[in-house]
């Protein structure tokens, strides 16, 4: 047996290669993407930091313990705000990456439908900004009555995680639509698991939610909710236009 033939890796690896090749493609725009987005953000930090202080009564309030901790609420933030600029590459990369095989119009459609997801996850941001953290800190803030002297490295990572993964829920109705104009998702597998749908989104609104009351778990589950019915609504009309234009 030759060196060759005993090297010779298994069909199974080879059939592989390909998609780990474009994988790797693909990871190294969206890193890009990020690494603009986050240069970019890093010039605008000082403006991203005193929005996000706004809940809490502003920079002033916050307090840094350890000598590195201000350069480094200046990376993670910058990091956050990259990943928000790159965010239409970013899933362009990945919906290209798990659908492949697209057809040219159905690639179209898919850059079409990045700016409505962009702007879905900026409506999510908006609402987590403007109507829960509003009652959150507050509430975590002067709970007991006992006074608070918080951490900024604390306090921005706490209203960072709020923001980005409620954004990010507001953007699952136009991607499951996505998937549905596919055919990745049809609109009868999720009517019929709905049950597990509620359950998983309080799940979620328990994981998102700063505290344990009912309240603000309330006030993540109810868009939530609705967000799963508007996905619904999305999927039934843009599964059946997949299936008249297969038709025709």
């Amino acid at each position: 047996m030759s060196s060759e033939q005993q090297w010779e890796l298994p069909q199974s690896i080879k059939a592989l290669l390909p998609h780990l090749d474009e994988l790797r493609r693909r990871l190294m725009v969206a890193v890009l993407a990020l690494a603009v987005g986050a240069a970019l953000a890093f010039m605008l930090a000082p403006r991203i930091l005193a929005f996000l202080a706004v809940p809490i009564g502003g920079l002033e309030e916050l307090q840094a313990i350890e000598l590195t901790e201000p350069i480094s609420v200046y990376m993670r933030v910058s990091l956050l705000a990259g990943a928000i600029i790159a965010m239409p590459i970013i899933v362009y990369e990945v919906m290209a990456f798990v659908t492949p095989g697209l057809l040219p119009h159905e690639r179209r459609g898919l850059l079409l439908a990045l700016p409505f997801i962009f702007l879905s996850f900026l409506a999510g941001a908006a609402f987590a900004y403007y109507v829960m953290l509003p009652v959150a800190v507050p509430f975590l803030a002067n709970f007991g009555g006992i006074q608070g002297h918080f951490r900024v490295s604390s306090y921005l990572g706490f209203t960072a995680r709020i923001i980005l993964w409620v954004g990010v829920a507001f953007e699952m109705p136009l991607i499951i639509a996505v998937l549905a104009r596919l055919g990745i998702v049809t609109p009868r597998a999720l009517r019929s698991g709905w049950r597990i749908a509620v359950a998983g989104i309080a799940i979620l609104a328990a994981v998102i939610t700063p505290t344990v009351d009912p309240v603000n778990m309330a006030i993540v589950m109810l868009p939530l909710l609705l967000l799963y019915g508007l996905s619904i609504v999305l999927a039934t009309w843009m599964y059946r236009r997949r299936r008249v234009t297969n038709e025709t």
